[in-house]
C-alpha cells in the first residue's frame, strides 16, 4: 500500500471514529440483553443482534459461553454468521451414562418452541451467504424415557445460496437439518443424535456438500426413545439434488441409514465417499429411486443386524436408475447383503461381503430379484450361497469374484447372464 493511500485510509478511519459512525464487524448477544443462564428467553436479543449485523451489510454475531433459552425461532440473515465458542463440533459422549457430562459448557442453544409437531417453523433458518458455527443445540424437554419422542420442527433450515452450518453438535433434535431449496449449501463437522431425521436434502440444483457428519447415540442409548429411533429414524434422506458431494459421514442406530427417494422435484445423483452406517434395523442403505446418471458410493462400510430381516442394501421395486458400490465392505450378522428389485442397474465391484445368512439358512449374499445386476471382483468371505439371480433379472454379470468355499450361485434369470472366471477356495488335499 502506498504512503498516500495509507494516509487517506487512516484519515477516513479517524474521521469515522470522531463521528461515531465506524462500521462494526462483530456484535455480542450479551449487549442486546441475552442471558446465558438457561431461564430467560433470548429469542429477541439474538435476533436484534443478527439484524444489526445485517443492517451493517454483514458481520459476526458472537454468543459467549452460556445456556441460552429460546421460546421462539431465529433467522440468520444474509451475509451474517452466528458464532459460538467452539472451533470444532463438541461431544457429550458420556451424557447417556449416569453422571456423564451435561451440555452446560461452551455456547449452548436450548429451543423450547414448536414442541408437539414437526410442521412448524425451524428453530434456525440460515439464509444466503450466512452461517451457523460453534454451538451445541440441546432440547431440554425431550425425555429419553418416554415411550416415543416429542416431535419438533427441524432444528436448522438452509435456504438460498451458499448457506453453511459448521462445527456444531445437534445433541438430540427430533429432525436436525433441512438442506432443501438451496444452492451450494455446506454442512461440515456436525455431530449428534437426531431421533427422527438427520439430514434431508431436496430441490437442490447446484452442487451441495456434506462433510464429516456423524450421528451417534451420545444423548441416549438403551432407552424407549432410542428404541423408537432404531425403528423409525433415518440418518440421511436424499431427494432431488444435482450431483451432491458427501464425504466421511456416519450414522448408528437407525431404521435406515441412507435413503434415496423420489420427491415432486425429482431424484438424486451424487458422489458418496467414505460413508458408513452401523446397527441399522431395516437397511444401511435403501434406494427407492435414483437418477440415470447414478449414485457413486465408494469406500463405504455398512452393518445391519437388528430387526426381523436386517439387510445392508435394499433396492425397492420402483427403482429405475443406476447405483454403483465400489470398494465397500459389508458385515454384521445380517440376513442378506443386498436385496435388489426394480428395473434399474445395481453394481458391486471390489467389495467385501461377510456374515450373511445368520437369520435364516440358505439366504444369498446378493438376492437380485429383477433389473440389471453387476458383481465383479468382489470377495465373499463365507462358504454360503453367494448370489441368487431371480426370474425377472434382465441382465446379470457375475465375474472375477473370489469365494471362501465353492461357487454357490443360483441362476433363475430369464434374461441374459454371464457367470464366469470366479475363483473357488483351494480344496484341501
Amino acid at each position: 500500500m502506498s504512503r498516500r493511500i495509507l494516509a487517506v485510509t487512516m484519515g477516513v478511519l479517524a474521521l469515522c471514529a470522531a463521528e461515531g459512525v465506524c462500521p462494526a464487524s462483530e456484535w455480542n448477544v450479551a449487549d442486546f440483553g441475552a442471558a446465558g443462564d438457561g431461564s430467560v428467553d433470548c429469542t429477541a436479543a439474538f435476533q436484534q443482534a443478527l439484524d444489526a449485523a445485517r443492517a451493517a451489510n454483514g458481520g459476526v454475531v458472537i454468543a459467549p459461553t452460556g445456556r441460552y433459552r429460546f421460546d421462539g425461532v431465529l433467522t440468520v440473515p444474509e451475509d451474517v454468521t452466528l458464532r459460538g465458542v467452539y472451533a470444532y463440533a463438541p461431544a457429550h459422549a458420556g451424557l447417556r451414562d449416569a453422571g456423564g457430562p451435561k451440555p452446560v459448557y461452551g455456547s449452548v442453544l436450548e429451543p423450547h418452541a414448536g414442541a408437539g409437531g414437526e410442521e412448524g417453523a425451524p428453530f434456525i433458518t440460515i439464509e444466503s451467504n450466512a452461517a451457523l458455527q460453534g454451538f451445541t443445540v440441546h432440547y431440554p424437554d425431550q425425555d429419553p424415557a418416554a415411550a416415543a419422542p416429542t416431535p419438533y420442527p427441524y432444528t436448522v433450515a438452509m435456504r438460498g445460496n451458499n448457506p453453511a452450518i459448521m462445527d456444531v453438535q445437534l445433541l438430540n433434535p427430533y429432525n436436525a437439518i433441512d438442506a432443501s431449496r438451496n444452492q451450494r449449501a455446506l454442512i461440515r463437522n456436525i455431530h449428534g443424535q437426531p431421533i427422527h431425521i438427520g439430514v434431508f436434502v431436496d430441490e437442490v440444483y447446484d452442487i451441495g456438500r456434506i462433510e464429516n457428519v456423524h450421528w451417534n447415540p451420545w444423548w441416549s442409548i438403551g432407552t424407549p426413545v432410542y428404541e423408537w429411533q432404531t425403528q423409525h429414524g433415518v440418518g440421511f434422506i436424499f431427494g432431488r439434488t444435482d450431483w451432491h458431494y458427501v464425504l466421511n459421514t456416519f450414522c448408528f442406530g437407525y431404521a435406515i441409514g441412507y435413503q434415496f427417494i423420489k420427491t415432486e422435484k425429482g431424484v438424486c445423483n451424487g458422489n458418496f465417499l467414505g460413508i458408513g452406517a452401523d446397527d441399522c434395523y431395516t437397511a444401511a442403505i435403501q434406494i427407492d429411486q435414483s437418477a440415470p446418471f447414478g449414485l457413486l458410493i465408494t469406500n463405504g462400510e455398512f452393518v445391519s443386524f437388528h430387526g426381523p430381516d436386517p439387510t445392508m442394501v435394499r433396492v425397492t421395486e420402483k427403482h429405475a436408475g443406476t447405483v454403483r458400490f465400489v470398494n465397500c465392505a459389508f458385515w454384521g450378522p445380517c440376513s442378506r447383503i443386498a436385496v435388489i428389485e426394480g428395473k434399474g442397474t445395481v453394481g458391486f465391484s471390489d467389495c467385501t461381503f461377510t456374515q450373511w445368512g445368520h437369520r435364516e439358512a440358505g439366504m444369498p449374499a446378493i438376492d437380485a430379484q429383477s433389473g440389471t445386476v453387476l458383481v465383479r471382483g468382489c470377495e465373499f468371505k463365507e462358504d454360503k450361497l453367494q448370489v441368487r439371480l431371480g426370474r425377472d433379472v434382465t441382465r446379470g454379470l457375475i465375474t472375477e469374484n473370489v469365494f471362501a468355499g465353492r461357487k454357490r450361485i443360483e441362476n433363475r434369470a430369464r434374461g441374459r447372464t454371464i457367470i464366469k472366471h470366479n475363483l473357488e477356495a483351494p480344496r484341501r488335499r
